[in-house]
């Protein structure tokens, strides 16, 4: 057992459920619930173990020196934040400039407790047209589940409904934040 799952199983006590489908490898993967800072080793262990390629934007200020290189190495694109730009048009460019690119957004916004996701993921995919993988971290079994690839069919309010399924009952970090 390598290092990354002996801290993963042993010592963490965490559990992966399901795994990417290996054909697929453009998606937007959306990871709820999204409580703790906690959320960012626990995708890394997971992506590092499943041996599964997952990216991440952040603005274009965090890839310049002295750290730039260690957000690419972990799989970040810089994204252009100035104000007036098409932000759901920039990231979709980023699928078409790749030959392996898989997104992870938090559909939340924030680590907060949320009435209602933001929508820019459902975009993004659509306009990419790649598919959704819906991802929970399940802080009180310890369990990641990867559940199969969903693809949008342009009716937003009934897509979330049922990408939001996937997460009756799972409990974050922070349990008030779910």
């Amino acid at each position: 057992m390598g290092f990354t799952k002996f801290i993963f199983y042993k010592v963490l006590g965490w559990k992966i459920n399901g795994t990417f489908d290996s054909s697929i490898k453009k998606a937007v993967v959306i990871v709820v619930p999204h409580t703790s800072w906690h959320d960012f080793y626990i995708g890394v262990f997971t992506r590092r173990i499943l041996k599964t390629e997952i990216n991440f934007v952040g603005k274009k200020e965090l890839f310049k020196w002295p750290l730039g290189w260690y957000f690419r190495w972990m799989g970040g694109a810089p994204l252009d934040r100035t104000e007036g730009q098409n932000k759901v048009e920039a990231i979709a460019d980023l699928f078409k400039s790749k030959e392996e690119f898989r997104l992870s957004l938090a559909p939340e916004g924030t680590r907060k407790k949320v009435a209602a996701w933001k929508t820019g993921y459902y975009y993004i995919a659509q306009t990419a047209q790649v598919p959704i993988i819906p991802v929970a971290f399940d802080y009180s079994t310890k369990t990641v589940t990867i559940n199969p690839a969903f693809y949008p069919t342009n009716d937003i309010e009934k897509d979330t409904i049922k990408l939001r399924n996937y997460y009756k009952g799972v409990v974050g970090k922070k349990p008030a934040n779910t």
